[in-house]
């Protein structure tokens, strides 16, 4: 009951989109409403509203990282914990309150990866930073911080359900990432920071 009890409390904390909560309280376009029209930080950004995106890439990682590290404290198994760090993954994705039509949960998978092992986390990190800063594609960072996770992890010899769950949050991630594939293979990708069209 215990862990029935945190995955849907995990749940529904995952189906909290910041990006809407955010845009709302600054008055601003719903994110669903332009660009990407993804609910998540890079579109929000496309809003020229840096400290927006800023909130919302914060409380998008923020929602990951506290259901794991609750998990953690309180669950008795490893699987426990995986299945907890799926829950807040998925209900980013696929949240209740927006009609199951989410975020990419790049930023989730983020804080997820964090609470489960610091070193995976800032590895994943890492790997996004520098795909950003030279190719100036949050699409293309995510794509490879995606590949990367799982392999981090199992490099790093975390519980073979951890590595289960970060292998199944980078298959979801990258399949939600399909329409910036073909962009990114047509070279149409928008690059961080390009403001979107009213």
């Amino acid at each position: 009951m215990l862990t029935l009890f945190f995955v849907v409390a995990a749940y529904l904390l995952g189906s909290i989109s910041f990006a809407v909560v955010t845009s709302r309280a600054f008055g601003i376009a719903d994110p669903r409403t332009y660009g990407s029209g993804n609910p998540g930080a890079t579109n929000v950004l496309r809003s020229g509203k840096k400290l927006a995106a800023a909130l919302t890439l914060l409380g998008d990682a923020a929602k990951g990282w506290l259901a794991v590290m609750l998990a953690m404290h309180f669950a008795t198994h490893d699987a426990q914990v995986a299945l907890v760090a799926l829950a807040v993954f998925l209900g980013h994705v696929f949240p209740v309150f927006l009609k199951f039509r989410g975020g990419k949960g790049v930023a989730t998978a983020l804080g997820v990866l964090l609470a489960l092992n610091g070193w995976l986390g800032l590895a994943a990190l890492a790997t996004w930073l520098v795909v950003a800063m030279v190719f100036r594609l949050s699409s293309l960072a995510a794509l490879m911080a995606a590949f990367g996770a799982p392999l981090y992890a199992m490099m790093l010899g975390l519980p073979r359900e951890w590595v289960l769950a970060s292998a199944i949050m980078s298959m979801l991630l990258i399949w939600r990432h399909k329409s910036n594939i073909q962009n990114l293979l047509a070279g149409r990708e928008s690059k961080i920071g390009r403001k979107a069209s009213p």
